[in-house]
C-alpha cells in the first residue's frame, strides 16, 4: 500500500473506537477500550485490575492510575510517537517521517518518527488491505521500552463527547 492511501486512510478517521489488548515490555498484558476523535485526542480505558486511563487531548498525555493516591502523569503529546497519528493533517510522505514501509506477508507495516524530534521514538504502525485497516501498532520510547497494541476490529463514525478527552486534573479547593 502507498503512503498516500494510508495517509488518506488515517485523515479519513475522525472517531473510531475498538476494543484492544496491551503487550507490554515486562511480559505483561492488559486490555480495554480505545476512543479516538482527530485531530488531537485518543481515550484508553483500561479493564480491571488495571482500572486505568490514559488521555490525549489538549496538547498533553494524562496517564491516570485509578488505584493510585499519585497525581496523574503528564507529558506533551507532541513528545509521543503518537502524536503522528493524531495530527490534524496526516503525510505520512513528510520529509524524513517514515524510516521504513514493508509488507510482513501479513500487513503493511510503516515506521515512523517525527523527524523535529527522532529522539522521543517511533511507532510501527501495521495496516490489513482490502479495506485498509489500522490493526495495530507498537511504540518504542526514547528508553528502548516497547509497548504494542492489538486492535480488536477498529469501527468508526460514531460521536464522542469531547468531555471524554479532557485533560485537565481537577484542583481540590485548597490548592488553588
Amino acid at each position: 500500500m502507498s503512503l498516500d492511501a494510508l495517509s488518506d486512510y488515517l485523515n479519513g478517521l475522525q472517531t473510531a473506537q475498538s476494543s484492544f489488548t496491551q503487550f507490554n515490555e515486562d511480559g505483561s498484558k492488559s486490555t480495554g477500550m480505545l476512543y479516538i476523535k482527530r485531530p488531537g485526542r485518543m481515550r484508553f480505558e483500561y479493564a480491571p485490575p488495571n482500572s486505568g486511563v490514559v488521555i490525549a487531548g489538549s496538547g498533553a498525555v494524562i496517564l491516570h492510575d485509578k488505584k493510585s493516591n499519585q497525581p496523574p502523569e503528564t507529558y506533551p503529546l507532541k513528545r509521543t510517537p503518537l502524536n503522528l497519528i493524531l495530527a490534524r493533517r496526516v503525510n505520512l510522505k513528510q520529509a524524513k517521517m517514515v524510516k521504513s514501509h514493508t509488507f510482513d506477508g501479513e500487513f503493511t507495516v510503516v515506521r515512523a518518527q517525527d523527524p523535529k524530534e527522532p529522539e522521543i521514538g517511533f511507532i510501527d504502525l501495521m495496516f490489513s488491505a482490502n479495506p485498509i485497516a489500522l490493526k495495530r501498532w507498537i511504540i518504542t520510547n526514547e528508553q528502548g521500552t516497547r509497548t504494542a497494541v492489538v486492535l480488536d476490529g477498529l469501527q468508526t463514525g460514531m460521536t464522542f463527547a469531547d468531555s471524554m478527552f479532557e485533560t485537565q486534573v481537577p484542583t481540590r479547593a485548597g490548592n488553588r
